[in-house]
């Protein structure tokens, strides 16, 4: 358990430094066009993510990410104790994530975003952003386990782009980027909403993956 609590904080310190990390890098490189930055904080993002699922996957599942636990839980894939221990570790690690950015690029450890995401068709492209990613995992895990990581990691890249707000889907990411005002940061009056509709996706996606998957599950077991 302590190895799996463990790896879901490094996973998520991993995941959120990266996002953090590479806006800023991608921001002070791309002379001020948003969408090269973009494309330099999709890709890192992409790739860590692959690198992350594969490597820890079999220690704690890989899950970075609440709204993961929390469908999982839903399935009664975990415990609930488990489930609170593995979200306080996502968020202890996410916070870690974007103090390591800030060291890295000497930059204040604590900043509070003013990047304004405020708005109803953000939090419908969260809500979107979530389904959509809880699908592919829930899914994924049915049908094509070993391609996992990638999935995954190609989903956020595509998510950064389909998406109005950049595909956050991770409240523990959601509440780490409101520390950053940077390119990936969050104003606080949006972290709330944002978190909010990212849960709200747990329960029709888990019920929608449970019916899609009955097939392959009767077809197991036969």
């Amino acid at each position: 358990m302590k190895q799996a609590l463990f790896a879901e904080a490094l996973g998520t310190l991993f995941l959120v430094m990266t996002v953090v990390g590479s806006g800023i890098m991608a921001d002070q490189l791309s002379g001020g066009i948003d969408g090269l930055a973009l494309i330099g904080n999709t890709l890192a993002t992409g790739a860590m993510l692959v690198v992350l699922i594969t490597i820890l996957g079999p220690v704690s599942g890989a899950h970075f990410n609440p709204a993961v636990t929390f469908t999982l839980t839903l399935a009664r894939e975990i415990s609930t104790p488990l489930a609170m221990g593995y979200i306080l570790s996502q968020i202890c690690g996410g916070l870690t994530g974007t103090i390591l950015a800030h060291l890295m690029f000497d930059l204040p450890l604590v900043q509070i975003a003013t990047t304004n995401r405020a708005s109803l068709p953000l939090y419908c492209a969260e809500f979107i952003a979530t389904a959509g990613l809880l699908s592919v995992i829930l899914i994924g895990r049915a049908y094509r386990l070993s391609s996992l990581p990638l999935l995954v990691g190609l989903y956020i890249s595509a998510g950064y782009w389909f998406t109005s707000s950049t595909s956050f889907a991770n409240p523990a990411v959601t509440l780490a980027r409101m520390f950053t005002d940077s390119f990936s940061g969050i104003a606080p009056s949006a972290v709330l909403f944002f978190i909010i509709v990212q849960l709200l996706a747990a329960w029709p996606v888990y019920k929608f993956s449970t019916w899609l998957t009955s097939s392959q599950n009767s077809d197991n077991q036969g």
